[in-house]
């Protein structure tokens, strides 16, 4: 087999730029010592040069086409190539319980789910880097205040500093992509406890960001009268006039321990 088709359903876009995908590769040497997995190898333009780290390294790859290339153009990665769906495997046994780093020029159409996948598994992934569209790495980066401040920024920052490092165009890619791409890196920072539910947590994000035109109080109500909260004196303090973008990893902290503690 030369070459793998792209697929559409699978959101596949090829890197066919090597000094990019040598860059990509290289963003893994911030988190030394620590085994790598890349998603979504394709065929391979990444992966050859994250096979040059001398770590131990494994590939994900859900595509039969793309499995059935890398093990006819990279044998060394015999035992090492996992066919199976990166969104449903158990990632704590990839590497027999051991911290990785993730890794991957990613499938457009589920990068935002890889992000939520890794929060799952983050007392594991101590760093996250590759390339998604410039859309979503900015969400990722975005601050408080931003437009594109929203649900995937704040659950994302509450665990990991994130860097935008470099962007992409579409010209290297096949087939091209309708939109730029950019190259994130995410490393953990020192939180281990939010200090509240952290199911109540992303319950509040996402409930705030609903409509995210609308203010707290506003977006708020129908939780609150679900948790039998709705008659609460606090709710009319000036806080609730905010709108969710207006808000910090912290002020969305504090806030979910004051809703479970009322």
């Amino acid at each position: 087999m030369n070459k793998v088709r792209p697929k559409k359903a699978l959101g596949q876009h090829f890197l066919t730029d090597l000094s990019i995908a040598r860059r990509i590769a290289d963003t893994v040497d911030a988190c030394p010592d620590v085994p790598i997995l890349e998603v979504g190898p394709g065929m391979g333009v990444m992966t050859q040069f994250l096979m040059q780290k001398g770590r131990e390294f494994k590939v994900v790859e859900i595509d039969d086409e793309s499995v059935v290339y890398l093990r006819q153009h990279f044998s060394s990665l015999e035992g090492s190539i996992v066919a199976d769906d990166f969104l449903r495997m158990p990632l704590d046994r990839l590497f027999q319980g051991r911290s990785f780093v993730l890794t991957g020029n990613y499938p457009y159409n589920i990068s935002s789910q890889i992000f939520f996948r890794m929060l799952e598994y983050r007392h594991l992934i101590p760093c996250c880097t590759g390339m998604i569209q410039k859309e979503v790495a900015e969400r990722l980066a975005a601050r408080p205040g931003s437009k594109t401040y929203g649900i995937l920024s704040v659950l994302v920052q509450a665990w990991y500093d994130v860097e935008l490092l470099f962007i992409v165009e579409p010209g290297v890619f096949n087939p091209p992509p309708k939109v730029r791409s950019a190259v994130v890196r995410l490393t953990r920072n020192n939180v281990e406890q939010l200090g509240c539910d952290e199911r109540m947590f992303r319950r509040v994000v996402k409930t705030t960001f609903n409509q995210r035109r609308k203010t707290l109080r506003n977006n708020l109500r129908p939780l609150l009268s679900e948790l039998g909260l709705s008659g609460v004196a606090w709710l009319q303090d000036d806080f609730f006039n905010l709108r969710p973008e207006q808000l910090s990893v912290g002020d969305f902290i504090q806030l979910t321990h004051h809703i479970a503690n009322s």
